[in-house]
């Protein structure tokens, strides 16, 4: 897939604001709203756009606490497999497989 300059900047505006209106995006590129939208829904056809997302500030909601917990898996546990039993708790931030002892390092917050 091509990425063009233009498309560049509209995936560094959704980036800095994922919120920011097709219409509001075309001021800053000189495109219409659809020709946008055109461009963001090629971008997340092809994968270049995987999602969108909000950016909580932890301590807003409460979580306080935060920590890196070692994982020690019995038997043969996957990468796949810890990403999906990782991805069933909101607390995770994130869970990586890791080299040395522990099988992996979970970032969690609460």
């Amino acid at each position: 897939m091509q990425i063009d300059a233009v498309d560049q900047r509209i995936i560094a505006l959704l980036v800095a604001d994922a919120r920011a209106s097709y219409a509001d995006i075309g001021l800053r590129v000189s495109l219409s709203a659809p020709a946008v939208k055109r461009r963001v829904d090629r971008l997340r056809a092809t994968g270049v756009i995987r999602g969108f997302t909000a950016v909580v500030d932890p301590a807003a909601v409460g979580w306080t606490t935060e920590a890196f917990v070692e994982l020690f898996c019995a038997g043969r546990t996957t990468p796949a497999q810890i990403g999906a039993a990782a991805r069933r708790h909101p607390e995770v931030v994130g869970a990586y497989t890791v080299s040395g002892e522990a099988d992996a390092l979970v970032h969690l917050r609460a």
